[in-house]
């Protein structure tokens, strides 16, 4: 006689419980839940997808797939819906997000504190800055302070949006800004001035006026910089039809010039560093804007931060005339050098230095 087949019983996962509130406060399953745990949902929360949290946490979908539903096995608690959108948190995974969130927090907190114990200038700093301040203020002075801290590590994080200190993503801050953070400390190292120039060969001998620069071709930074005073000048200053370029970084602004496709407004620092361009108009205050140097309040007493905020201080406080625009000695308007020494940084001595940033010059903002 022939066995009856009886087909086998599929396991049945049981669907986790919604009201989650006794269960949260179990300690038996607070004790088994991990930071990875945390850093799994968050990871969801933020991305709103398991691929997007897999690329995230550096794993693969399906490794996030088995542990959200390992971990919603563990709670009995329901984290996230599933919709065609993505997922979407429910409360217990929203409370979860808040925690992972302070956790952050604390840790970079901790992070902070830690550092500030060294007794000796070494270890690692996250730099940010922009790539035009990178490229042609800052490497030779980076380069300088590396002589001098070889047992610093520097790691330049080029971003032209802030990055949040309070959170690691950088340790110090080099910005050309008139609204610095306000959580931040620091101080402002100069003004940054902005002149009209253009290309020597349209200009050399000649000394137009506001009408003939009014007739020529301009170029302005594009209109997200809309709200920069050199953008509002380009735009009341050019004649109807003459605004023939725009561009999205002064860096490029500066090679558009050189190369002869009109005039524009640029940082003295940088034009009046190419032999090929020409100041047409003295800079002017209105266009200025103010580099700063800041930091975390926590992180001031570090020693390798103090080391470099002193450093970089003391160097730009000597190129400040430089930065600002002013005339070098045997030179005239149409055209500058830099400073004897730039690039290449050398330390100033004695009373030469700039202030300590932890006097009453500090801003606190």
């Amino acid at each position: 006689m022939q066995a009856k087949m009886i087909p086998a019983q599929e396991h049945e996962v049981e669907q986790p419980r919604q009201n989650g509130h006794d269960i949260l406060a179990s300690r038996d399953f607070i004790m088994r839940m991990s930071w990875d745990d945390f850093r799994l949902v968050r990871a969801i929360c933020t991305t709103g997808s398991l691929t997007g949290a897999a690329d995230a946490l550096g794993v693969n979908h399906s490794t996030v797939f088995r542990r959200l539903a390992n971990l919603e096995a563990l709670i009995g608690v329901k984290l996230f819906e599933r919709h065609r959108s993505g997922y979407t948190p429910t409360p217990p995974a929203e409370e979860m997000l808040a925690i992972s969130e302070r956790w952050s927090d604390d840790v970079a907190a901790l992070g902070r504190l830690l550092m500030g114990c060294s007794h000796s200038p070494s270890g690692e700093l996250r730099i940010t800055t922009s790539d035009t301040l990178l490229l042609h203020l800052l490497t030779p002075l980076f380069a300088g302070f590396r002589a001098e801290y070889p047992n610093i590590q520097l790691e330049i994080l080029l971003a032209n949006q802030p990055l949040n200190l309070s959170k690691r993503d950088a340790d110090v801050a080099i910005r050309a800004t008139d609204n610095p953070p306000e959580t931040l400390v620091g101080r402002r190292l100069s003004a940054m001035a902005w002149a009209v120039y253009g290309r020597r060969a349209d200009f050399d001998g000649s000394s137009p006026g506001e009408a003939d620069l009014a007739q020529c071709n301009w170029l302005t930074m594009s209109d997200h910089f809309g709200a920069m005073k050199a953008v509002r000048y380009v735009h009341a200053a050019a004649a109807s039809g003459r605004l023939v370029y725009r561009v999205n970084s002064v860096l490029g602004l500066a090679e558009a010039v050189e190369a002869g496709i009109g005039i524009g407004p640029l940082p003295c620092f940088i034009a009046d560093t190419k032999p090929g361009l020409r100041r047409l108009t003295p800079p002017d205050p209105e266009f200025s804007t103010s580099l700063w140097l800041l930091t975390h309040p926590d992180l001031r007493r570090s020693v390798r931060v103090r080391a470099f905020l002193d450093y970089i201080a003391a160097e730009i406080t000597r190129l400040r005339p430089f930065l600002e625009g002013e005339s070098i000695a045997g030179q005239d308007d149409r055209g500058a050098s830099a400073p004897s020494g730039f690039p290449g940084p050398s330390r100033l001595a004695g009373a030469q230095l700039v202030e300590d940033m932890a006097s009453d010059d500090v801003h606190l903002l």
